[in-house]
């Protein structure tokens, strides 16, 4: 046929029929969640190793505040870990 396009013509919508939200893949959701949970490791890391070296620069710090900044490296650390094992198996 002349002039006939090759792409399927959409089924018309009713005004009353609802609109599905359009689903999104687990994997990229599960590759999302793993990215955002390197983000916040590597944040938490950095923000730990500038303390440190502030530390070893003679600036005032204090004990208190590098403690806490290396257990919320530790444990975004260990929120990766575990993400990561969930997605392998």
């Amino acid at each position: 046929m002349p002039g006939a396009s090759s792409w399927p013509t959409p089924e018309p919508t009713s005004a009353a029929s609802p609109r599905l939200p359009v689903p999104v893949a687990r994997s990229h959701q599960e590759h999302s969640a793993l990215d955002d949970l390197r983000a916040e490791a590597r944040y938490r890391r950095e923000r730990y190793d500038l303390y440190r070296a502030r530390v070893y620069g003679g600036r005032p710090t204090t004990g208190t505040r590098l403690r806490e900044l290396r257990r919320a490296c530790e444990l975004a650390e260990d929120r990766l870990h575990a993400a990561r094992r969930a997605a392998g198996s």
